[in-house]
C-alpha cells in the first residue's frame, strides 16, 4: 500500500511536472514558419480599464477609413515584421526604456485628444508585457483617447488567422 501511495504521488508530480514544462510559448504563424515569443507574467495593479479595450473584430471593421486611429505597435520587432496591422508604426517594445522613449517622441507634437491604438500580441493578455507599460506611458503624458487592442492569445491566433488585414516587413 506505501508503495502504491508513493507511486502515485511520483506519477502526479511527474505529471505535474510535464505539463508544466511542455506549456507551449505563444506563438504567431504566418503560414511559412512559427515563431515562438516567451514572456513574463505582467503587473495586474495598473491594468488597463475595459472600456479602454478594443477588440480585433472591432478594429478590424474600421479599418482602412478616413478616421482611422493612429495604430502603434508596442511588442517585439521580429513580430511586427512578421506580420503586422496596415498602417500601424513600430515603436519598439512597450516594456524597454527605448520603446517608451520612441512612443513618446512619435506623440510629443500630437494632440492629446488624438485617437490611438496600441497593439502588441506577443503572447497571452494575461502575461504582456508590453501593453500595460505602453497604455500608461501614454496616459501619463496626457492622452485621453487611448484604445488597447484585447488580443486574448496572441497576434497570429486573434488577428492573422482570423483573415484580418496583414501588412509584412519593416
Amino acid at each position: 500500500m506505501k508503495t502504491y501511495m508513493n507511486l502515485a504521488a511520483i506519477l502526479a508530480i511527474t505529471t505535474t511536472l510535464y505539463c508544466a514544462a511542455s506549456a507551449q510559448a505563444p506563438v504567431l504563424f504566418d503560414g511559412t514558419s512559427p515563431v515562438a515569443f516567451s514572456f513574463q507574467a505582467a503587473q495586474s495593479d495598473d491594468a488597463i480599464p475595459a472600456a479602454q479595450l478594443i477588440t480585433p473584430e472591432e478594429l478590424a471593421k474600421s479599418l482602412p477609413s478616413a478616421h482611422q486611429p493612429l495604430l502603434l505597435a508596442v511588442g517585439p520587432h521580429s513580430l511586427y515584421a512578421q506580420a503586422h496591422i496596415p498602417g500601424s508604426e513600430y515603436m519598439g517594445a512597450g516594456s524597454s526604456e527605448a520603446g517608451q522613449q520612441k512612443l513618446r517622441e512619435r506623440v510629443k507634437a500630437l494632440p492629446h485628444n488624438t485617437a490611438i491604438v496600441i497593439y502588441c500580441g506577443c503572447c497571452p493578455w494575461g502575461h504582456c508585457p508590453n501593453m500595460r507599460p505602453a497604455f500608461q506611458e501614454l496616459k501619463a503624458l496626457g492622452f485621453t483617447n487611448v484604445k488597447a487592442l484585447y488580443i486574448t492569445d496572441n497576434f497570429g491566433t486573434d488577428w492573422v488567422d482570423k483573415g484580418y488585414p496583414v501588412a509584412k516587413g519593416e
